[in-house]
């Protein structure tokens, strides 16, 4: 699966589309850093917090940047070490030729070899493409290594094109059809424009979202470049990791909106059963796709739990570790 995106190899650019000020507008990092992947792509890296704080690893989803994590950040950072980075070709990291599954993995191994010490553990967090990353990365040795747990925010492993619901049809060939023309699309998204946040409200997010979160949003995926854009979702839409889901044996809960048009629930009902070591469910009702964003209180509090159970040890154990089913936790946004 790998697709080529064009973009210069020079100094990253800032293409984040993020606000200079209030709840949105990324908090200055304690230092910033640029990691070189196996294939010599540069990544731009953020380390935010204390040096000796529990360590917190984000990575965002297609078409969005370190910019999307900046409410997480904002509260983590004041007692945890929040390393946050943009994936391949999104926000100040260069595109690169290769878009793959693979890369994917090959950078986040590179960035937890570069910001963690050796045998460090440290939650990992991955929203939607940041979810898949995880995915693709999980028998690998470094992440093996350094993550003590993981939360899958808003993704799935296999059958994007299938089961997202951004087309009002009917599941079947023509809305699939359909569905991969529209997210594989080639055509610039202009300005941010209320028509826009309209389009991009329906497709990734809950019909109750707050207008600032909306234009939040939209900032940010307006920001992606379209052949970055493109390139990636091909690689979407081609997207099996199943195989990375049984190979991901740290402690793993699932978090996702109720009504995610993008990576609809059947998705993560699907990571829950297939998981090794499923430690619970979290639902948000009237949630869509952009969960750390519309529901940024809710996903904080869940990457603080996981923290407090498994990186710092100080959480009672989880119910699926003394053998229960994992809990399923709904919640209002």
């Amino acid at each position: 699966m790998s697709r080529r995106a064009s973009g210069t190899s020079g100094a990253p650019v800032a293409r984040t589309g993020s606000f200079a000020s209030g709840p949105y507008a990324p908090p200055t990092p304690s230092r910033t850093l640029t990691v070189a992947s196996a294939d010599g792509a540069r990544l731009h890296v953020e380390v935010h917090g204390p040096q000796d704080a529990p360590p917190v690893v984000l990575s965002h989803g297609w078409t969005c940047s370190t910019a999307f994590w900046a409410a997480q950040i904002r509260d983590l950072a004041a007692d945890h070490r929040v390393i946050a980075y943009d994936q391949r070709g999104h926000g100040r990291s260069p595109a690169s030729p290769a878009c793959t599954t693979r890369a994917l993995a090959d950078d986040l191994e590179a960035v937890l070899a570069e910001t963690l010490t050796r045998g460090e553990q440290a939650l990992i967090v991955g929203h939607s493409m940041g979810g898949m990353t995880v995915m693709a990365a999980a028998d690998r040795p470094r992440f093996r290594e350094h993550a003590a747990a993981v939360l899958l925010c808003s993704t799935g492993s296999s059958r994007l094109i299938a089961e997202a619901r951004v087309v009002p049809l009917r599941a079947g060939r023509i809305r699939s059809w359909i569905t991969g023309r529209v997210l594989g699309s080639r055509a610039p998204l202009g300005p941010v424009t209320p028509v826009a946040k309209s389009v991009l409200k329906y497709a990734t997010m809950g019909a109750g979202s707050a207008p600032h979160r909306v234009e939040a949003c939209a900032r940010i995926v307006h920001a992606c470049p379209r052949a970055v854009r493109h390139a990636w979702g091909a690689v979407l839409a081609a997207l099996d990791l199943d195989h990375g889901v049984r190979e991901l044996h740290a402690p793993t809960a699932v978090l996702h909106g109720a009504s995610d048009r993008l990576t609809p629930p059947v998705h993560a009902h699907a990571l829950v059963a297939a998981l090794p070591r499923c430690v619970g469910l979290t639902e948000l009702a009237g949630v869509g796709h952009m969960t750390p964003i519309e529901a940024p209180e809710l996903v904080t509090g869940r990457i603080r739990e996981l923290v407090t159970t498994y990186v710092t040890g100080a959480g009672p154990a989880d119910a699926h570790e003394q053998g229960s089913t994992p809990a399923q936790i709904k919640e209002g946004a």
